[in-house]
């Protein structure tokens, strides 16, 4: 029989609140599995999450920013940022969803209809490809998920943005990159989607970021990785010689080219805001965004919609992403069905690190010791 306090509740609120009660009797649990799993895997720090769309019902930092420091005392702590690497693309999308609903542009505007210049030089098989087209990756550009890909680049001049618009203006040039799948997954389309964005705003990625993630929302971020814009904050590290070694902040790896595809950085308070949001929107709710168009951006098409893959398996409906670029690792999920979502981050690149984060993925969804 349920508590008289239980019984009281609405059934959202009875859901939330039973999650909270499992989750905090093994919420000492969680913090010893973790880091069994930082220890046998080399992982640094990881940040982990458990959000509904009523509260972050679980948030745990633990570890050192440093792989040398492990046999130190911890240094993790809430403010840590750990690099988000493609999860950036749900961000993006999010963010130009903005300005569909302001009406400043819409799914199905064609990329030459805002640069008919551009046209001439571009390959022909690019000609009616969409803002969603691009978001969704079934416009065919080249996928830019490799660093070698990068240097082999011609070399863009100009700031930030200006790169990128060069970046895009080449890789339509580029032969169309077809492998007869329901999408085909391309860093470079999210550069070219945001040219499209800068074009109709009037401003930059980085503005709009700002404007509606940092002013309009209170969640910061912050660009590139988290030792490059401040002090104490954790290293990315990635495995040369067998070995997991730290990257400093001077290394010469970056993704200008493709920031919108996978170059933001959050700490775990401010990336499970975002997560909740998503969840408010997907049980109805307009908040930021309306519902419907968190509906879209979820489910817009099966496999991978707009910033989220998508499945269907037995009885969950899930969205999630993963996002690296070789120095952190990000995945984050959501059940669509039972409104929940799943997040953990750590500041490792390496297989191992993945291994271990899809491990500690499941001990939070299915609440086992």
């Amino acid at each position: 029989m349920l508590h008289p306090i239980i019984k009281s509740m609405p059934k959202t609120v009875i859901f939330s609140f039973l999650i909270f009660l499992s989750i905090s009797v093994n919420g000492q649990d969680f913090t010893q599995i973790a880091g069994k799993i930082m220890e046998r895997d080399s992982i640094p720090e990881m940040a982990f999450a458990v959000v509904t769309k009523d509260s972050i019902i679980i948030k745990k930092v633990l570890g050192h920013h440093k792989i040398s420091e492990i046999d130190d005392k911890s240094d993790a702590n809430l403010s840590d940022y750990f690099h988000l690497g493609s999860n950036t693309k749900a961000i993006t999308s999010f963010v130009i969803a903005k300005l569909v609903e302001s009406e400043k542009i819409d799914w199905n505007t064609k990329f030459f209809d805002l640069f008919p210049d551009l046209i001439v030089g571009s390959h022909t098989n690019y000609k009616h490809i969409t803002l969603a087209d691009l978001l969704a990756h079934k416009a065919n550009i080249q996928p830019f998920t490799s660093g070698a890909a990068y240097q082999e680049l011609p070399k863009f001049t100009g700031n930030k943005q200006e790169m990128r618009e060069k970046f895009s203006q080449y890789v339509l040039t580029l032969p169309p990159f077809d492998k007869g799948n329901k999408y085909n997954y391309s860093n470079a389309g999210y550069s070219v989607a945001t040219l499209m964005a800068e074009k109709v705003s009037g401003k930059s990625w980085e503005e709009l970021i700002n404007i509606f993630l940092s002013e309009e929302l209170n969640i910061d971020v912050a660009f590139g990785w988290p030792n490059r814009n401040f002090e104490n904050q954790p290293f990315g590290h990635w495995s040369e010689n067998g070995k997991i070694v730290s990257i400093y902040s001077d290394n010469d790896y970056n993704l200008k080219m493709a920031e919108p595809a996978g170059d933001l950085s959050m700490n775990i308070e401010n990336y499970a805001k975002f997560i909740q949001l998503n969840l408010l929107g997907l049980a109805g709710q307009d908040n930021f965004l309306k519902s419907r168009t968190y509906k879209f951006l979820h489910t817009a098409s099966d496999e991978y919609a707009l910033g989220w893959g998508n499945y269907t398996k037995n009885d969950e409906a899930i969205s999630e992403h993963a996002g690296s670029d070789g120095t952190f690792f990000s995945y984050s999920q959501i059940d669509r069905k039972k409104l929940i979502g799943y997040i953990v981050l750590v500041n490792s690149g390496a297989e191992s690190a993945q291994l271990g984060v899809f491990e500690m993925i499941n001990h939070l969804k299915n609440n086992k010791k």
